[in-house]
């Protein structure tokens, strides 16, 4: 009884504390919007959410509970930025009822200085979803008006795979233990990374909750997850807080370091866009239909009233409508809101040309040749038209596939040179590995370039699945002829050691694979020399010849190489498996100072 007598209290007295927690872009560290939290009396046994909400539940008074809630978030939001969002947290029973529809007039929101397209709800799934036919309605209701929907909590209890197929969300929330020590559990990365390719396939805005510590941030910086919140970011307050000035320092410094990319995948969306204009959800479907016939476009991106796109409005459907019976007296002084297409492909500036062609070519059929819009810090940048994008790409792959090597289809030295120049220009810290077998030509003269190939096509698979398993964002591997391999990478000098002696662990077990059983038991190969006399040479090893640092007082790619080479003698004089890593900051630093 204490529990009710309380919350009657609190309903009463409507003694609910909104807090407002930031939602941060984790590619510019900008607060996107705010989850609005809400919180009983302090020093009350219903402060804290879960309990409140529960005792709400227990007594019938969610409604009640809830209603008060969301006015109380909205009463403290006057101060919100229009550019940014209002994340509202709604129980999917909730939504569905007369008296919330009531509640969200657009008049009701006008007084509090809210438009819809300011407001997300979050299905917060507190009970699950019986009926997603009648649901999904709802929601497309919303929808309709322009508010937007994320999806809390998923990976936990009733917010499974089911609910994102059917709401098809604006956001999705990946919930708190999902996130808590990524950095450390690789599976938690891989399936993280499998939803960051599903909100890239279809538009849906993935947000990581109850990020607490830098290295979860980095992680999920790296799996390009495209927003954030928790207590190292920022706490909930009472006022609309920024994030502190060094973690958005922090943000964009880590994604700059990560957004290095080499070879095809440098090239970016945002450099083939065209700056085709845009629309309000308001202009009438005749004055589309006069744009369209005044100028070449066949496409056009609708934005909202922050410069963001709702929707993408292509002639072919326009002119579809209008072509109806009655279609011009129907739809003619209509807005182009009724019949745009709400959930068009919407991609990021930086995004990789390779992965916008890859999910333009799965979109449906009937959408396989609509405008690809482009944004920049969430506001519209431009558009991309599929003859554009496809042209642009084949000539990219073309290009790219006549350096690859034929044996290993590894790039070739022209790339491996121009990555290099790059590594040189970006003024960074990188790790530069040069890999070379040893009596490789023993091995070939002894088994056959047959079998020679083999082990040339092994080195290759193996270098890569080493590399890339420790630096999987920003790693290139190049063939630079015959036994010869290059890696170049961002990361800690440390990681680089690790790797080395990772790799030559795994090649020393699995290159005698490779030799015959006498061979194997020898440890030796009985063979000819080039003078033409016999004599005993080791089985296959590797050498690698490392340079860590920044690479900006190098002048150009063939001056690394030859430094490179001068480590190489060294490493190959050990006559067995062994790297080698010079740190070329230490003797900058040491020359500088001398």
């Amino acid at each position: 009884m204490k529990n009710i007598n309380e919350l009657n209290k609190i309903l009463k007295d409507k003694s609910i504390t909104t807090l407002y927690q930031p939602i941060v872009n984790l590619k510019n560290g900008e607060v996107i919007g705010y989850e609005a939290l809400s919180r009983g009396p302090l020093n009350s046994p219903l402060f804290f959410p879960d309990k409140l909400f529960e005792t709400a539940k227990d007594f019938d008074l969610i409604w009640d509970l809830e209603q008060l809630c969301r006015m109380k978030a909205l009463e403290n939001s006057y101060g919100l930025d229009k550019n940014k969002y209002l994340f509202l947290n709604v129980d999917p029973l909730i939504i569905k009822d007369s008296k919330f529809k009531q509640g969200f007039t657009k008049e009701f929101l006008a007084k509090h200085n809210i438009t819809p397209e300011s407001v997300i709800f979050e299905i917060t799934e507190k009970t699950s979803i019986s009926d997603y036919k009648n649901f999904k309605n709802v929601i497309n209701n919303y929808v309709e008006q322009g508010y937007k929907i994320a999806i809390d909590d998923i990976g936990s209890g009733y917010s499974g795979l089911t609910t994102l197929s059917e709401i098809r969300p604006h956001f999705i929330k990946i919930d708190i233990e999902l996130i808590r020590n990524i950095d450390k559990d690789t599976f938690k990365q891989a399936l993280i990374k499998t939803f960051v390719t599903l909100s890239e396939n279809t538009n849906m805005k993935l947000i990581a909750e109850g990020i607490e510590t830098e290295a979860e941030l980095r992680t999920l910086i790296s799996l390009n997850v495209y927003a954030g919140q928790g207590f190292f970011l920022q706490k909930p307050s009472p006022i609309f807080n920024e994030i502190p000035l060094n973690i958005k320092d922090m943000i964009i410094d880590i994604k700059e370091n990560f957004d290095y990319s080499f070879g095809i995948n440098k090239h970016y969306i945002g450099q083939i866009i065209s700056g085709e204009s845009s629309f309000t959800e308001a202009v009438s479907c005749k004055l589309m239909k006069d744009y369209f016939s005044l100028t070449k476009a066949t496409g056009a991106c609708i934005v909202d009233a922050n410069a963001s796109p709702v929707g993408l409005i292509m002639e072919h459907t326009l002119n579809s409508n209008l072509a109806t019976q009655y279609g011009n007296a129907v739809f003619g002084k209509r807005p182009v809101s009724i019949i745009m297409d709400r959930n068009p492909l919407i991609v990021d500036f930086n995004t990789s040309i390779s992965t916008v062609s890859k999910i333009a070519m799965e979109r449906d059929d009937s959408r396989l040749y609509d405008y690809v819009i482009v944004t920049k810090s969430n506001k519209y940048s431009g558009i991309v038209t599929i003859k554009r994008l496809l042209e642009y790409t084949t000539t990219l792959e073309r290009n790219y596939a006549k350096e690859l090597n034929p044996l290993t289809g590894l790039p070739g030295n022209t790339i491996i040179f121009n990555v290099l120049n790059e590594v040189i220009q970006s003024k960074k810290n990188f790790c530069i590995l040069y890999f070379d077998l040893n009596n490789f030509k023993i091995y070939n003269d002894t088994y056959g370039f047959e079998n020679g190939d083999k082990v040339i096509k092994f080195t290759a698979d193996i270098i890569q699945t080493s590399i890339k398993h420790c630096f999987p964002f920003n790693s290139f591997v190049g063939h630079i002829g015959g036994d010869d391999f290059v890696s170049i990478f961002e990361g800690p000098f440390e990681s680089c050691v690790a790797l080395c002696k990772d790799f030559i662990n795994s090649f020393d077990k699995a290159i005698i694979e490779f030799f015959n059983e006498k061979d194997r038991a020898n440890g030796y190969i009985i063979a000819h020399d080039r003078k033409g006399n016999e004599d005993v040479f080791s089985l296959t090893s590797i050498s690698i010849a490392g340079m860590y640092g920044n690479f900006k007082n190098f002048s150009a790619a063939d001056d690394i190489s030859k430094y490179i080479a001068h480590i190489k003698k060294q490493v190959k004089a050990e006559k067995k498996s062994s790297y080698f890593i010079e740190d070329i900051n230490m003797i900058y630093e040491f020359s500088e100072n001398i």
